[in-house]
């Protein structure tokens, strides 16, 4: 479903401030897969998923979704393959519009769209039944503006407009950071639930290693702009935080000296 291939990337090549990113990055995401992306600031985690989202172009090699090659579209083209939920929970949104609004909005990424009314009878009823699986009690407050929802709840609707239509690739970037630990965890659980619901490829970046552990089929380490673990179902199921920063050690040859980012 996704497929990367031999990705690579500098940033300000031929400068003082000369950084490789990534280093012949090669990684399929078969459908249905959910893998989840951990290792220290600048292993390169944002950077592949950038890299799938078209936010950033590689130098060379190939980006694949389902069988099409999209490494040259930028991410507005994009927008019919994928769907992305932010650290940010200010991004994915409009704060002047209503919740409503928004999900109007996510029901008709990547279509065509002539003139007509937004919201409908029909697909306020739609909007109503999707959020009350977000326990929040936002499908009572379909009027209200999103700039006046608290950072857990718009970061629980992003998720929501991100899984509305189910895309072929749903990329999660650190969405539960910003949050307190009672969110984070409600934003976890939901978008754990929403991935199975709707059977979506997905690739979740965290620097939490029990969320990275808890949620998914597949984890991946990365380091130094490479992938350097790549557990399947049954080695995930098996492993603990302990384990992965033993694992981290032992590949690398020397302690961990940022644990801190890690955990």
């Amino acid at each position: 479903m996704l497929e990367i291939a031999n990705l690579n990337k500098t940033f300000f090549p031929g400068t003082v401030n000369e950084r490789r990113a990534l280093r012949d990055i090669n990684l399929t995401l078969r459908e249905g897969e959910f893998v989840t992306v951990i290792g220290s600031n600048g292993a390169g985690k944002s950077t592949v998923l950038n890299m799938a989202a078209g936010k950033l172009f590689p130098d060379t090699g190939t980006v694949l979704v389902d069988g099409e090659d999209v490494t040259k579209l930028p991410d507005f083209k994009r927008a019919k393959y994928l769907g992305r939920v932010f650290q940010d929970p200010m991004a994915g949104t409009a704060p002047t519009m209503t919740i409503e609004e928004n999900l109007a909005l996510a029901l008709g990424r990547g279509k065509f769209r002539g003139l007509g009314t937004g919201v409908t009878a029909r697909k306020r009823e739609q909007f109503v039944d999707e959020l009350k699986t977000l326990e929040l009690g936002l499908e009572k407050r379909l009027k209200t503006k999103v700039g006046l929802l608290s950072g857990g709840q718009r970061q629980a609707l992003s998720l929501l407009m991100a899984t509305l239509t189910g895309p072929k690739i749903l990329l999660l970037d650190e969405h539960t950071a910003a949050l307190d630990p009672q969110r984070a965890a409600l934003v976890t659980r939901l978008t754990i639930e929403a991935v199975e619901r709707h059977r979506l490829t997905t690739l979740m970046v965290t620097h939490n290693m029990e969320q990275a552990l808890k949620a998914g089929n597949r984890l991946i380490m990365m380091h130094d702009g490479q992938i350097i673990l790549d557990l399947n179902a049954q080695e995930k199921a098996a492993m603990t935080v302990p384990g992965l920063l033993h694992e981290f050690e032992k590949i690398k040859g020397a302690q961990l000296d940022d644990r801190t980012m890690l955990q």
